[in-house]
């Protein structure tokens, strides 16, 4: 995949119905930092969830670098990240 075609699926992945479905990020995000909190006995934030998920796709990668839908899904962590670190 080319630089533009990961950006742009990536886009529509976060600006997509994935909102219809799970909520904004923000409220998605800091849902799940409240139940990893609970898991892992420590406080997480929204932006460490996207960080991790950034995390568990660059190791799938080590496996199958050339999973187009890895790279795709980091791009749009990165996205999220950014607004939800805010």
């Amino acid at each position: 995949m080319k630089r533009p075609d990961v950006l742009s699926a990536a886009q529509d992945a976060v600006m997509g119905l994935r909102e219809d479905d799970y909520a904004s990020p923000q409220a998605n995000f800091d849902n799940i930092a409240k139940h990893w909190s609970i898991i892992f006995g420590v406080d997480v934030t929204a932006a460490q969830v996207c960080l991790a998920m950034i995390t568990l796709k660059a190791a799938r990668l080590d496996t199958t670098p050339t999973h187009d839908d890895s790279w795709v899904d980091i791009a749009g962590y990165a996205a999220i990240g950014s607004e939800v670190a805010r």
